[in-house]
């Protein structure tokens, strides 16, 4: 039956099992991927779009046709884009230019305002720092302000987690036969692990869950930052006071270098026939190690966050 509207495809992805991965490398154990490269604005963050911007109105925090502003690496931004757009809203995106073209290039020809931030005096192309995103973060607050808009907000708007616990974790969970018992995602906003987290501990409170970041970043896991340059666009900001962190209990954490992340992403590509980006590959590599260790065995679900496309000007695929 065909859907009414774009917004109506959101969620509901195919999950896998990366059978082919695990067994190649001698692995006891499944991991699940659930494919959010396949929603409409190709990553996971359609969900939290979604979830922000219908929160916002029914609590009456957004008005018709105002402009709504949030900062993005350029997959929230691509999600609010597809959801402003079919609803109404303007929308600006604020992005730092270290992140790819091609996600700048998408959000405008979904009707997007792009604005992009220089970096800071430094900085790294494709790596976008803690600094660099606070730059971002004081574009946005201006742009809030001179134009009286409705911040999204994906780091602090409960819509964002709930969006994960509504419908990520409850898919999962049936997607894997009720067999799951660990989930893993690399922490940006870290609205997926919460929600899809608390949405799974209510299903099955044995299930654990791991946090995901860079190595040298890893500020979550109680480290100091030793080296916050990565190439896992998306996430690892070596931020430690994520708000969404104090909603839910982490079982242990990981850490993923940016060359493991590569080596993996390329191998889902070839091995898997998924075309997703770094994150994904944090990702994957993650349960990997699980399964080599405290986790042999087990039923690990993982997020295939975004697709390979928004990476063609990156190293990713050299």
């Amino acid at each position: 039956m065909a859907a009414n509207s774009l917004l109506d495809v959101i969620g509901k992805t195919p999950s896998i099992w990366l059978d082919r991965m695990v067994q190649a490398r001698g692995l006891d154990g499944r991991i699940l991927a659930k494919l959010d490269y396949l929603n409409p604005g190709f990553s996971k963050k359609d969900r939290a779009a979604k979830g922000i911007i219908e929160a916002a109105e029914a609590n009456g925090d957004l008005a018709p046709g105002q402009t709504v502003v949030e900062l993005t690496s350029g997959n929230m931004g691509t999600g609010l884009a597809i959801v402003c757009g079919l609803k109404g809203y303007p929308f600006v995106a604020v992005m730092s230019r270290g992140n790819s073209v091609e996600r700048a290039r998408m959000m405008a020809a979904l009707g997007a305002e792009v604005v992009l931030v220089d970096q800071l005096l430094g900085s790294v192309t494709g790596q976008v720092s803690g600094g660099d995103l606070d730059e971002v973060e004081r574009v946005a607050q201006r742009i809030v302000k001179d134009r009286a808009a409705f911040r999204a907000d994906q780091f602090n708007h409960p819509g964002n987690p709930r969006a994960h616990f509504n419908t990520t974790a409850p898919e999962l969970w049936e997607n894997s036969d009720q067999s799951l018992s660990a989930f893993v995602d690399f922490a940006g906003s870290a609205g997926t692990f919460v929600g899809t987290m608390c949405g799974l501990k209510q299903i099955n409170p044995d299930i654990r869950g791991y946090v995901v970041e860079p190595t040298g970043a890893t500020v979550l896991a109680g480290n100091t930052a030793s080296d916050p340059n990565h190439p896992i666009q998306g996430g690892g900001y070596a931020k430690a006071d994520l708000a969404f962190m104090a909603d839910v209990p982490v079982d242990g954490y990981l850490s993923i270098s940016g060359e493991t992340a590569r080596a993996t992403t390329r191998a889902l590509a070839r091995e898997e026939g998924i075309f997703a980006g770094y994150s994904a590959g944090a990702n994957v590599a993650a349960a990997l190690a699980l399964l080599e260790d405290e986790m042999r065995g087990g039923t690990i679900g993982v997020i295939i966050c975004d697709s390979g496309l928004k990476y063609l000007s990156t190293n990713l695929f050299d």
